[in-house]
């Protein structure tokens, strides 16, 4: 018999309204025994079934659930067909020879991703219980691509997120099987690249941007183009693929620019597409001082806030950078502009870049408004799941 978790009374807000997470303070009780990890029953304050979920008494997300049927057992069975259903949407929504294949709580399996990059999986674990079904997770599947006539070569763990420390947990990293060359060739929207699964960021490459990327192709034939935040290129690539006229990236990191570097000439575009090694903060002033301008500017920033109290800082981070590329980019050219923290959410974003453009008397044309990709879904009611806001802007002059 499971132990049972009783939520106090008007607590479990969040599980109520559709989301996945039950916190510390919402929880009257515990009753039975009960193993960090393990699946345990949510009732709530008068008893009325809530569900199942797994608990760790480590973490401040104390419970997440697995399901809302009280008599469901998360078996083998269960695990199987919330895997199939994952695979299965991301058949009919994307492009899979790269995708993420779970997302967490938006495929009702939280606390872990698996990304797909050509023949290899990636997989991040950040929760306890999702940990105990992760090699079962990645038997099934590859089993169910093995279906589709996908053989999958090998397999890498990313679990080295510092969140694993607040479940109690070791941050892990290695092969999970035979070794295999971690330099994984892929394509995306006609753009070849290598990516670093081992050493890469997250889990080496940013998926959530496949579509986005391609959006800003079309801004960009004949273009000079300035991508900060670059990462391993991808932006940059995307335009010099579409014909731009010339390309700078930008990152902070020498690792990412070297990468990038080679992914440039992977695809032949090492004569018009470049990258540097710079602090965008202060390299977009010393670019404004010199008189650049550029017909296209993307801003791919980091997450500049990962707790809501640190807010107040990101939302002048993001006004900071937003109001320099205004700066630089050409009267009647294009901004491409996101943020990827859930904490900043559309409205505020919104708002701090419509100050931005404020601050120095530009007038913003909508082009379009975009979010991630469709293989990083959003459910609604969980508010983790939305994360990523992507405008693109024609720049005008004041008039």
């Amino acid at each position: 018999m499971s132990a049972i978790v009783t939520l106090k009374k008007g607590e479990g807000r969040t599980i109520k309204s559709g989301g996945m997470w039950i916190f510390d303070n919402e929880i009257d009780s515990v009753t039975g025994a009960f193993e960090n990890g393990d699946i345990v029953m949510i009732k709530d304050f008068d008893g009325y079934p809530m569900g199942r979920g797994f608990i760790n008494i480590n973490s401040k997300i104390r419970v997440r659930l697995m399901t809302r049927r009280m008599e469901q057992e998360v078996d083998s069975e269960f695990i199987l067909g919330r895997v199939r259903d994952a695979w299965e949407y991301r058949k009919k929504t994307v492009d899979t020879s790269s995708c993420r294949v779970i997302f967490g709580e938006a495929d009702f399996l939280p606390g872990l991703v698996v990304d797909k990059f050509s023949d290899v999986l990636v997989v991040e674990s950040l929760a306890l219980g999702i940990d105990r079904f992760k090699l079962e997770i990645i038997e099934d599947l590859k089993q169910l691509m093995a279906e589709d006539g996908i053989a999958i070569r090998g397999v890498y763990e990313r679990s080295d997120a510092k969140v694993r420390l607040n479940e109690g947990m070791e941050r892990e990293k290695g092969f999970l099987g035979e070794p295999f060359d971690t330099n994984v060739p892929i394509a995306e929207n006609g753009v070849k690249y290598i990516v670093d699964v081992k050493d890469g960021q997250k889990t080496g490459f940013f998926l959530d941007q496949k579509y986005n990327r391609l959006a800003i192709q079309r801004l960009c034939k004949d273009a000079k183009v300035l991508d900060c935040f670059t990462h391993t290129g991808s932006f940059a690539l995307n335009a010099g693929i579409a014909g731009a006229k010339s390309v700078l990236g930008v990152d902070a990191s020498q690792l990412a620019v070297d990468q990038a570097t080679e992914n440039a000439a992977l695809n032949g575009l090492s004569d018009r597409v470049h990258f540097r090694c710079e602090d965008v903060f202060e390299l977009l002033p010393e670019l404004e001082h010199a008189g650049e301008k550029f017909d296209v500017v993307i801003l791919d920033p980091p997450a500049f806030t990962k707790s809501r109290n640190s807010i107040k800082n990101a939302v002048k981070g993001y006004r900071e950078i937003n109001l320099r590329a205004m700066k630089l980019v050409k009267n009647g050219g294009y901004l491409a502009t996101c943020s990827c923290s859930h904490f900043m959410d559309y409205e505020m974003f919104t708002k701090t870049i419509h100050q931005a453009a404020a601050n120095v008397h530009k007038r913003l044309r909508q082009v379009e408004y975009r979010t991630q990709a469709p293989d990083h879904p959003i459910l609604w009611a969980a508010d983790e799941s939305y994360y990523l806001k992507f405008y693109i802007f024609q720049v005008v002059e004041d008039r």
